[in-house]
């Protein structure tokens, strides 16, 4: 079981947002109004983790250490939302997120296999590290600053907690879980090189609602992931090659055999596929 393991870990690097954030340190001539919309967009999208802990207990019933860890997940995910609501609440409370803002983006995900949406929320966690401190680099105001390298920080422990329960996924169901990592893996490496890198909040979930069926549909302005990621903070192959790398550096360690490209992570789900089949 890992959650008493995680729980004990986690809990160690947890921060404290009335003590940890150096609030005294805001300089409103560094924020622009451009970098505040963002903020507040951003808000919202983290307020996703809702829906997505309701799809994650309902697809785990069957996984009662998972199911708990998902108490730790969601605590510190919906942390990352109010953080940056409070920076707003403080300095540009006119941008606020609306109560009605925020429940918009929490909708019914389809059932999806348990293996498949593990992997997927690790790639999540490997990009959002990347895109944070992209956006910590990015922001001029020195606490936005702080608060997006510590959430950074944050979604690097937890891939790291889901790599935990990968290979615990491994050792109960062998190529079963190494076809689904594989399969996934190879999908979200490659997305970038489409334009449009994957992420669990702009993938469709709901087929009934298609084709408002993605979170960021369903923001106040669905195209700001596009727009904050190619012409805000700017996040450029040289940033897409550190996600990239993350994915193919933790499958290799998980499946014990070297990746260095998505190609060769691909020859290997090949072979899965022909072994499984």
């Amino acid at each position: 079981m890992l959650y008493p393991e995680l729980f004990a870990q986690l809990e160690k690097a947890r921060w404290d947002m009335a003590t940890d954030i150096p609030w005294d340190q805001f300089n409103p001539e560094l924020l622009t109004d451009e970098q505040a919309q963002t903020i507040r967009l951003n808000a919202i999208t983290e307020w996703s983790a809702l829906p997505a802990t309701e799809m994650f207990l309902r697809d785990n019933r069957h996984d009662s250490d998972f199911s708990a860890f998902m108490s730790i997940w969601f605590y510190e995910e919906q942390k990352h939302s109010l953080v940056l609501i409070e920076y707003l609440r403080r300095f540009r409370p006119e941008l606020v997120p609306t109560e009605e803002e925020l429940h918009a983006v929490r909708f019914e995900f389809d059932p999806a296999p348990p293996l498949e949406t593990l992997m997927l929320h690790f790639c999540g966690e490997v990009r959002l590290t990347q895109w944070y401190r992209c956006a910590s680099e990015w922001h001029t105001e020195p606490v936005i600053q702080h608060i997006y390298s510590t959430l950074s920080r944050d979604e690097a422990r937890h891939g790291g907690a889901y790599l935990k329960y990968m290979k615990q996924a491994i050792d109960r169901f062998g190529d079963q879980a190494r076809l689904a990592f594989a399969k996934i893996g190879m999908l979200m490496a490659a997305s970038g090189r489409s334009g449009k890198p994957l992420h669990p909040t702009n993938l469709h979930v709901n087929q009934a609602l298609f084709p408002n069926d993605t979170v960021q549909s369903r923001l106040p302005d669905p195209e700001w992931l596009e727009d904050w990621l190619t012409h805000k903070i700017r996040f450029t192959a040289e940033w897409e090659s550190r996600v990239v790398g993350g994915i193919l550096r933790n499958l290799s360690s998980l499946f014990e055999r070297p990746f260095e490209s998505v190609q060769q992570l691909n020859r290997y789900r090949k072979e899965l596929v022909a072994a499984t089949a």
